[in-house]
């Protein structure tokens, strides 16, 4: 019998080279498996901010939902495009990209009119101004090596005046074992320990990657590239949500946040 390599889990560096390619390869085996799992709660057309629900149709972080008629909005780490229906759905232009092949197949599998872009977001191939506004929902800033790049190429291809909300883990969640259940309420780590977490393979290769910035890191990492921060929104679990997503749960989610969504502007 042949036994497939359960990949390793560590604490080590890693550059961005190394997270990109490990990105890509992990999206396209799971897209699958995560599309299955997790796509009745995200469902086809709705704009979640993360595992709590939130929905953007209720937060409108982006602004008003009747104000986004008309308007070019990018969403970066799109998935299967989940957001961008919905963002078509109320009069906006949006454009889905994701690194992903696999994941933008699942975009086209379920359909609609949104143009989808297969790229890094730290390389957007978009002219400078094109966008009104830039949305990544756990899109491809907890998995980078250097944010600040790809925040610096947001704000290039948003006009003035432009928004960018990005949701991701919350900082603290890295000083708890990422369980769902009571093993996951104590520390466990430095939440100053920002060596990236990496699972490998047995040839010591990444196979998947996640970076670790503090709550200070992030908001400085938003204004070295250029924005000002409006909001920072701590997503409080809800009553209706009794799903557990990973280490996220109802447990854990009354008692310490799981999510932080920034929302920032373009002056």
């Amino acid at each position: 019998m042949i036994h497939e390599y359960e990949p390793e889990a560590t604490r080590r560096a890693t550059g961005e080279t190394e997270s990109s390619r490990a990105s890509r390869g992990w999206w396209d085996r799971n897209a699958d498996e995560y599309q299955t799992e997790h796509g009745a709660f995200l469902g086809d057309d709705r704009f979640v901010w993360g595992p709590e629900g939130l929905d953007e149709a209720d937060a409108a972080l982006l602004g008003p939902a009747s104000g986004l008629k008309g308007l070019d909005v990018l969403e970066i780490g799109a998935g299967a495009a989940q957001c961008s229906r919905w963002l078509a759905a109320q009069g906006a232009r949006p454009v889905a990209l994701d690194l992903s092949h696999r994941q933008l197949q699942h975009a086209l599998r379920i359909g609609g009119n949104v143009p989808l872009v297969e790229a890094d977001a730290g390389a957007l191939p978009f002219a400078d101004g094109s966008f009104d506004l830039a949305c990544s929902a756990y899109g491809a800033v907890p998995f980078v090596a250097d944010p600040v790049r790809v925040m610096r190429e947001v704000r290039r291809v948003l006009r003035p005046g432009g928004r960018w909300v990005f949701s991701v883990t919350h900082p603290i969640r890295w000083a708890f074992p990422d369980e769902p259940g009571p093993e996951g309420l104590s520390v466990a780590a430095s939440y100053f320990d920002r060596t990236p977490y990496v699972e490998q393979d047995e040839q010591g290769r990444a196979v998947y990657v996640e970076h670790h910035r503090t709550l200070g890191d992030r908001v400085r990492d938003v204004v070295a590239a250029g924005f000002r921060l409006t909001d920072l929104v701590e997503p409080e679990w809800p009553a209706w949500n009794t799903q557990e997503w990973g280490g996220w749960s109802p447990l854990r989610g009354n008692l310490i946040p799981g999510t932080a969504i920034f929302v920032c502007e373009r002056d």
